[in-house]
């Protein structure tokens, strides 16, 4: 890792993309690992918009059960030394931009402030008529299923979670930020995803091909690692206190 240390060293501008291993030791459930009634369903059952058009309330119920058991959970010390790493990198002049396919704003939690949550959170709504966004942390998680919609004047249309379901693109404006962070990243850090949801599984390995390192962290190898300067994909017991640590720098450690 001394090269790899070196290279942060010198990184002006870094990326940090982030999937649902670095929410893995938070107690952060998949999907397929919800509770009680939900075992039952697929995601591809709820997941959808023709799941929200034919039946809104279920959907919402879903959402609302997921929102409420993500309010149990903590930052882990991977988010944590994302966002330090952020804060101490912004005093020397440098910059940090974490891209992140988690929905569960743990790294907002974090502290972390340059963030693109590029499949959107748990805690916003949007309108499904006039488009407004805004943060939501009531109880139900959509008041619109109580009779009241969207809040803007003379809208109050039906809000739905403001995710990206699947068969939906992600939003054009958060991919062209994408693009712009991309193309200035001189270091790249793939942390805790699986490398084969699109688009985010080529955003790495776009960098790599214009020359730029690109160090993957995972706890096992993905269709990308092959691309990378540098990875820590090692399988086998995990250390101290069930986590694996990458040195980031002299000062901080990465948990996977």
């Amino acid at each position: 890792m001394a090269d790899f240390r070196t290279c942060f060293a010198k990184a002006k501008h870094i990326v940090v993309i982030s999937g649902a291993g670095v929410s893995a030791e938070s107690g952060v459930p998949t999907f397929r690992g919800a509770g009680g009634y939900w075992r039952t369903w697929q995601a591809q059952d709820l997941a959808t918009p023709q799941a929200f058009a034919r039946n809104p309330s279920q959907v919402w119920e879903f959402y609302h059960y997921r929102r409420e058991v993500m309010l149990t959970k903590e930052p882990n010390p991977a988010h944590r030394a994302i966002a330090e790493c952020e804060a101490r990198l912004q005093g020397q002049g440098r910059r940090v931009m974490v891209i992140t396919q988690n929905i569960d704003e743990l790294h907002r939690r974090a502290g972390t402030r340059n963030l693109l949550e590029i499949h959107g959170t748990l805690f916003k709504t949007r309108c499904t008529s006039c488009g407004a966004v805004a943060e939501n942390y009531k109880s139900p998680i959509c008041p619109a299923l109580l009779g009241k919609g969207c809040e803007e004047a003379g809208c109050g249309g039906l809000l739905r979670p403001h995710v990206v379901w699947f068969g939906e693109n992600l939003d054009p404006a958060i991919l062209e930020e994408v693009d712009r962070e991309l193309a200035f990243c001189d270091l790249c850090l793939v942390v805790g995803t699986s490398s084969v949801v699109y688009p985010a599984a080529m955003f790495a390995p776009q960098v790599a091909a214009r020359g730029v390192p690109v160090a993957e962290f995972n706890m096992e190898s993905t269709p990308a690692t092959d691309r990378f300067r540098y990875r820590d994909n090692r399988g086998g017991p995990p250390e101290a206190e069930g986590r694996r640590r990458c040195v980031l720098s002299r000062d901080f450690y990465l948990f996977v």
